[in-house]
């Protein structure tokens, strides 16, 4: 990609770290790939100030990676075992992410195979694939975030070029995530409605019409909300007894990994108890 960016810290000893960095993993040769801001910009166009820089790698490099960061005088911690770890300087933070807060989206290969060169801060990189932003990005639906607008744009600029078939194999067997938006796409962008290839569209609608037409008597009773927001589906498993689809073996995520997760929810995000109401004294 050209090595033209639209995006920039407002804060010059925030941009002196990510610099410092970068610069301290790519000589040590740690695979890392860069995601979120860094990687919309140039994808996109859209600039936007965030509060962190995210870096994507591997499970197996998180250690090393932590290690060399440490050497450049910053604090470190795995602040939730199954997805995440930070580096910190002062006020300001890098995100050092092998896998998403659902489990689903893991750092693998492929990630790596499909990574776009480019330079960030004037450092040479490797930008997170469009197809495993969107991807990772799709999930991502908390009653204090949503990250479809990401997912949005990405299909808006870059549908003419994404590895549909590798997108499409990247969210079975959640394809009605997918699918959810790029409905939203065709509503949002009603004149760009053609950027979506329609044998995309065709198969997926395919796919709805045979789900709604199967008599599956045997479908566990089983709630995936909870795959696209750690605090607004806890009602559906803590008073109406469906299986948490975090749980599931294909789902990278163990009780306690579940449990760490629920239990860092912020008093203002979680609104609602267990029984469904919405609690005193918190943001509605």
């Amino acid at each position: 990609m050209a090595a033209q960016h639209f995006y920039s810290p407002d804060n010059p000893s925030r941009q002196s770290f990510y610099r410092r960095s970068l610069l301290a993993l790519h000589r040590a040769r740690i695979p890392h790939l860069v995601g979120g801001a860094y990687a919309l910009a140039p994808y996109t166009g859209i600039a936007r100030c965030t509060k962190d820089l995210d870096i994507f790698l591997r499970e197996r490099d998180c250690a090393i990676a932590l290690e060399v960061l440490e050497q450049t005088g910053c604090r470190t911690e795995v602040t939730y075992p199954h997805w995440l770890a930070k580096a910190l300087s002062g006020r300001d933070q890098i995100d050092l992410i092998y896998s998403s807060g659902n489990g689903i989206a893991v750092v693998d290969d492929e990630w790596f195979a499909h990574a776009v060169p480019d330079h960030v801060l004037g450092v040479p990189v490797q930008l997170c694939p469009a197809e495993e932003m969107i991807w990772s990005k799709a999930f991502v639906m908390e009653r204090e975030r949503f990250d479809g607008a990401d997912v949005l744009h990405l299909f808006h600029t870059r549908s003419a070029v994404l590895d549909w078939p590798r997108l499409m194999r990247r969210f079975e067997p959640h394809w009605r995530v997918l699918f959810f938006h790029l409905v939203l796409f065709g509503y949002v962008y009603p004149s760009e409605r053609a950027k979506i290839p329609p044998q995309v569209m065709e198969e997926l609608t395919r796919r709805l019409n045979e789900e709604q037409h199967a008599v599956d008597a045997d479908d566990e009773r089983v709630c995936r909300g909870t795959l696209l927001s750690r605090a607004q589906f806890l009602v559906d498993i803590e008073r109406w007894e469906y299986e948490d689809a975090r749980l599931d073996p294909e789902v990278q995520m163990s009780d306690e990994n579940i449990a760490q997760w629920t239990d860092a929810i912020a008093d203002d995000v979680r609104s609602y108890d267990a029984q469904g109401n919405h609690s005193p004294g918190r943001r509605s």
